[in-house]
């Protein structure tokens, strides 16, 4: 964590969309909060370039490969997660630190070993990328001692920005999901993490579960080929990211309480158990690292009931990032989440746009996760009448990508009242991909 100057920071505003008007005795109070990071101008940037002393953020990145025996098969895979490496590699911007972790049922230094990270220039990209055509194949997956050492070689340096890639083709097999827990909860804060996996193989709720206790992406490669690009992808958003650690800090006044917060778009992220105190009346909540973007959250008060005619502050949102010396960097914006009594039942009754089409992508990416649960249950009846659902919310929703993604496990009758059957068939890759992104979301139509 490091203080932060106006020269490497984007400008970050607070907007907020609700209905504040409550009926008679109503204390349920729902706002989407737009958080909006613009003009830090490094999402995107070039290979080979660098910053002046000062000028730009300091990262680290560390890239965990999977190098279980499962690689192997086929060969190809291992050849693929090699070429994607090197590809992320030739992303790295000048003055990264950076190192490449192989991973098995112990994890080991790739590059550049000796406990620390190198820092990225032509000279140590070749070396890296030297360093990879020694990875094989052979031995176990414990993901958990992955984690664990990227998180050891990421805090060796002062780098205010620290970030992982996981690529792994297999299930967790090789240690407990206590002990994978216990390390994500001990990475926790410490970087983010985007997770991939490759083939079909691996477990779902694995990969997501990491990206989402550590503030990253998941998402599925099925075929091997498509690694490399994929990689290089990510490498470039992370080298956008200028800001770490930024937490949206909610205060709340004496009789009201946070019912629950999540992030809705790009993904539904439940963040409400997330919460650490940070004095009288507030609380932050994590949203990891920035760059130029946007994003939406799904805030819920409730508050005490009060008469008509009466207003009050429900809430009072800001951005703020935490120190080495524990007090906290405010980034400025700010956005207040109302509430007013009425007896006009047209205002009380209405539903804030935003914050409808957001309760329904939430429950779109519900329906998805137990309609496929309850598939691979063996319950169909469930299943078509969860997926059903979906399809009727991805549908009056625009959100096409997931709606493609649906009409590849199930037949779609009719998209507009949800009325689907099962397919007879449906290939795994089709399945795993469905699940990986269920969470991925549209904006408003505006």
């Amino acid at each position: 964590m490091a203080i932060l100057s106006k020269s490497n920071v984007p400008q970050f505003s607070v907007d907020v969309y609700q209905n504040e008007y409550l009926p008679d005795g109503g204390r349920e109070v729902n706002a989407i909060v737009t958080v909006t990071a613009t003009g830090g101008g490094t999402v995107g940037t070039a290979v080979g370039t660098s910053y002046a002393p000062g000028q730009g953020p300091s990262a680290g990145v560390a890239i965990m490969v999977d190098c279980s025996g499962s690689m192997d098969y086929p060969p190809t895979k291992m050849r693929n997660a090699r070429d994607a490496t090197a590809a992320a590699i030739d992303t790295l911007r000048d003055g990264t630190h950076f190192a490449v972790i192989g991973g098995t049922h112990v994890a080991k230094e790739v590059y550049p070993g000796g406990g620390r990270l190198a820092v990225a220039d032509r000279s140590t990209r070749e070396q890296a990328k030297q360093a990879l055509r020694r990875l094989s194949a052979g031995g176990g997956t414990a993901i958990g001692t992955w984690l664990r050492l990227a998180d050891r070689l990421l805090s060796s340096d002062d780098v205010s920005i620290r970030h992982g890639i996981l690529l792994t083709d297999g299930r967790n097999e090789h240690e407990s999901p206590e002990d994978l827990k216990a390390a994500l909860d001990s990475c926790a804060g410490r970087f983010t993490c985007d997770a991939r996996g490759v083939g079909t193989d691996w477990e779902v709720k694995e990969v997501t579960g990491i990206a989402s206790a550590l503030l990253g992406t998941a998402d599925i490669v099925a075929d091997p080929t498509g690694l490399a690009a994929d990689f290089t992808q990510m490498m470039e958003t992370a080298m956008g990211k200028e800001v770490a650690d930024v937490a949206l800090r909610l205060w709340t006044p004496v009789g009201t309480t946070i019912k629950f917060v999540k992030q809705v778009a790009p993904t539904v992220e439940q963040l409400t158990d997330r919460r650490t105190e940070a004095g009288p009346r507030a609380g932050d909540y994590p949203t990891g690292s920035w760059g130029d973007e946007s994003r939406d959250y799904h805030v819920c008060v409730e508050v005490p009931s009060a008469g008509l005619g009466q207003e009050m502050l429900a809430a009072r949102v800001s951005l703020v990032v935490p120190q080495p010396d524990g007090s906290v960097q405010n980034l400025g914006a700010q956005g207040l989440i109302r509430a007013v009594w009425t007896d006009d039942m047209v205002a009380s009754t209405s539903i804030n746009p935003q914050v409808a089409h957001y309760t329904g992508q939430a429950e779109l990416a519900q329906a998805i996760q137990q309609g496929l649960d309850l598939r691979k249950a063996g319950d169909m009846d469930g299943a078509t009448a969860k997926l059903g659902r979906a399809v009727q919310l991805a549908s009056a929703s625009g959100n096409a990508d997931t709606a493609k993604l649906l009409a590849k496990v199930v037949d779609v009758v009719d998209a507009a009242t949800g009325t689907v059957r099962l397919k007879a068939k449906v290939a795994e890759a089709d399945e795993m991909t469905l699940e990986t992104r269920s969470t991925k979301t549209v904006r408003v139509k505006k």
